[in-house]
């Protein structure tokens, strides 16, 4: 390679995980170094948002974004950084799909700022003074970001290039998209960097009749170590969700919860497991009423939480619709 790539990181609304998962590669960073400078990194050089105003557009090749859209300095970086970047990497949950935080999604603005200023038990605030985007102080006008009604995925605002899924990505995808990138191997516009089957194709688990009568929560049951988790009553997410974290979780007794995001060919996680689990709850059941079904349904005590832990903002639903 006759010039370095030049690489850029941001983080934006997001736990910081995905910052940790890059340094996780360990030795692999310093094939990193081999082939990259990186030219913005806010959580670990001093660079300034002036400083990425002030680049050629496309001086970035390859920009790792991390996080989802809550407020308007995260949407404005965005905006710059793709017209900075020749290509833009939505890189974790956060980013691919909204992630936690896309969990707002279940409120408007008001409702979070009201219960973290006003109602949180924790916070003394007499004064009931909540942040506001433009206060007036001696020195002139103070402004702050405007935090958003609705959480939005990358793809939602601006182009996306690739998508390297995960809470956070797995160690062995951010290497392999190391490599691919150092070989100028990159797969078509639009892909997503992990493998195509579904993380029960990697669960070492036996699996062999998946039909429930009860589901369980976690606490409620020691699981089986050998047997598939979804047959013994808890709920998995790991045959609508795409493989490529070596199904880590199930290996410690817990179940998968969907980080990776929906395998191909299916237009969300959430409905896709929605769809296989009523194939399998109540089966030895006859004549159901809608009140049995009622009843089964019932056990699934947090169904958002549950189905869209990971992609309520990327769903088909989105958001719960604020009736004024």
């Amino acid at each position: 390679m006759s010039e370095k790539l030049k690489l850029a990181f941001y983080w934006a609304a997001s736990c910081g995980g995905c910052e940790i998962a890059v340094l996780d590669i360990n030795e692999k960073i310093l094939d990193v170094v081999k082939i990259a400078d990186i030219v913005f990194w806010p959580v670990a050089l001093d660079i300034k948002y002036k400083d990425v105003e002030a680049m050629p557009d496309k001086y970035i090749d390859i920009c790792f974004f991390n996080g989802s859209i809550r407020n308007s300095e995260q949407e404005e970086m965005a905006k710059l950084l793709r017209q900075k970047a020749k290509t833009l990497v939505a890189f974790g949950s956060c980013a691919h799909e909204g992630c936690v935080p896309g969990l707002a999604n279940l409120h408007d603005s008001k409702e979070i700022l009201d219960y973290v200023y006003l109602k949180e038990k924790s916070v003394v605030n007499p004064a009931g003074i909540i942040p506001k985007p433009e206060t007036e102080v001696k020195e002139g006008t103070l402004e702050i970001p405007e935090f958003y009604d609705t959480v939005k995925t990358l793809a939602q605002t601006v182009d996306v290039d690739y998508y390297l899924p995960g809470c956070p990505p797995p160690v062995k995808l951010i290497a392999e998209a190391v490599d691919a990138i150092a070989a100028g191997k990159l797969p078509p516009k639009g892909s997503v960097l992990a493998p195509l089957k579904a993380v029960c194709d990697e669960c070492p688990r036996k699996r062999e009749n998946k039909k429930i009568a009860k589901i369980y929560r976690v606490h409620e049951k020691a699981p089986e170590p050998e047997k598939c988790l979804l047959e013994q009553g808890i709920l998995c997410m790991g045959l609508a969700t795409r493989s490529g974290c070596g199904a880590q979780c199930l290996q410690v007794d817990m179940p998968c919860t969907g980080c990776q995001g929906p395998g191909p060919n299916m237009p969300e996680i959430g409905a896709g497991m929605i769809t296989a689990l009523a194939a399998i709850l109540g089966y030895d059941e006859k004549n159901l009423s809608a009140e049995d079904v009622e009843k089964l349904m019932s056990q699934i005590k947090d169904p958002v939480g549950t189905f869209y832990m990971y992609s309520l903002p990327a769903s088909i639903l989105r958001r719960k619709v604020m009736k004024k």
